[in-house]
């Protein structure tokens, strides 16, 4: 077989090389340090962490929601969720991003300065976003806008000639549509 066909050792297109990003909702026991096994996970085998939140979700059930963002190939994704599905502590996992029912949001807050026409400038681009002004002074804003990824980097991006000061995120949230809980 010549080593340009497909099944030659030689031919390596057939393998999914490519990057792909995967939001990966985890339910776990809220107990010390389980936290830091996951994290730990990450680390020890070079994966990295994009976003990171994590928040008691069930006081009753003492259970905690864990959503991380990463990347890597097919592979390496498929081999992240075996290897956090293997934690103890896990109860369940969703990779969310290739769930057709997921939601994923984030939340940020964006401080911009900025008097005259960059003012009035800000408050226009702010109400195309729809973001919210939660905090005002005589020279200064802060907006809270939630959305998708993409569009509080659009945001931040557009801010930035208008006097961004600083932003703070919360991170990617996700979720999925309909009756059922994760």
């Amino acid at each position: 077989m010549p080593a340009d066909q497909p099944g030659s050792a030689y031919f390596l297109d057939h393998l999914d090389v490519a990057e792909q990003r995967a939001t990966f909702a985890i339910i776990v026991a809220n107990e010390p340090g389980v936290l830091h096994r996951v994290v730990g996970l990450f680390s020890a085998r070079g994966y990295n962490i994009e976003s990171l939140t994590v928040a008691e979700t069930d006081h009753r059930a003492h259970t905690s929601r864990i959503t991380i963002v990463t990347s890597g190939t097919r592979e390496t994704l498929e081999q992240i969720r075996a290897q956090l599905e293997k934690m103890v502590a896990t109860h369940e996992i969703r990779d969310v991003s290739r769930d057709p029912l997921g939601v994923e949001r984030e939340m940020a807050l964006i401080k911009v300065h900025g008097t005259g026409l960059e003012r009035v400038e800000a408050l226009r681009v702010a109400d195309i976003f729809r973001a919210k002004v939660v905090d005002t002074t005589h020279e200064s804003f802060i907006f809270e806008l939630t959305g998708a990824s993409t569009k509080i980097d659009k945001f931040v991006d557009l801010m930035r000639p208008l006097g961004l000061v600083e932003v703070s995120r919360t991170g990617v949230l996700s979720i999925t549509r309909g009756p059922e809980a994760l």
